[in-house]
């Protein structure tokens, strides 16, 4: 089933450039205001979805095929994880992450975005600090004070954080958007009668038929 057939009409009452102006005329295009969302608490239902990992260079459509047997039905996987744009809401290959990094950064690969803390343990295997938190630059430069097995203890901020460059900022970014929702097959059915149900008008005063309105 193709996406935009689906997405109802709605016919826009125009005026002519040219006299006469009390000629009407009319655009009809297509109702992209009446965005169709799923409600996010159904993700905790596991009967309905199953995560999914983006493979490197997988698209959209690749992944649509194979779960749905389908490559036009890509338009539910970026419905069902609230896809605003496809282009950059999906994950890059790793080709074209280093050129769009490239392309809007001067050095992505030798500037510090910012620090982030390591797992380094004490002698009791507790963490000296929670890992991962973001740092600046002073805490790396500096020395850390911590207790470990009942004395003061000195290390240095360099061996509890590290530098975390633009583009591994991105990288990361870029990693963290492989994990999306899949509908499973056994509702896509009742997935798409939904979806058509839902785009259709109901009667009013700017109501033509069920996939057509106008404006005044």
């Amino acid at each position: 089933m193709a996406y935009f057939n689906n997405i109802p009409n709605i016919e826009y009452n125009t005026k002519p450039i040219q006299y006469p102006l009390s000629n009407s005329e009319y655009v009809v295009a297509k109702n992209f205001f009446r965005r169709y969302q799923v409600n996010p608490d159904v993700f905790s239902y596991a009967v309905f979805f199953k995560k999914y990992s983006v493979n490197e260079g997988e698209k959209i459509y690749d992944v649509a095929k194979n779960a749905y047997g389908d490559p036009f039905l890509d338009w539910i996987i970026i419905l069902t994880n609230n896809l605003i744009n496809p282009q950059f809401d999906w994950p890059l290959s790793e080709h074209d992450l280093r050129k769009y990094c490239e392309k809007n950064y001067d050095d992505p690969y030798g500037t510090i975005k910012y620090y982030k803390t390591l797992k380094v343990l004490k002698s009791d295997g507790t963490p000296i600090i929670k890992e991962n938190l973001i740092v600046d630059e002073t805490f790396y430069d500096s020395a850390y004070t911590y207790w470990d097995s009942n004395q003061v203890k000195i290390i240095a901020g360099s061996n509890i954080s590290t530098p975390i460059t633009i583009f591994e900022y991105e990288q990361e970014k870029n990693e963290l958007k492989r994990e999306i929702f899949l509908l499973k097959p056994a509702f896509l059915t009742s997935f798409i009668d939904d979806f058509k149900k839902t785009n259709l008008y109901s009667k009013s005063s700017d109501y033509i038929d069920p996939k057509l309105k106008t404006t005044t």
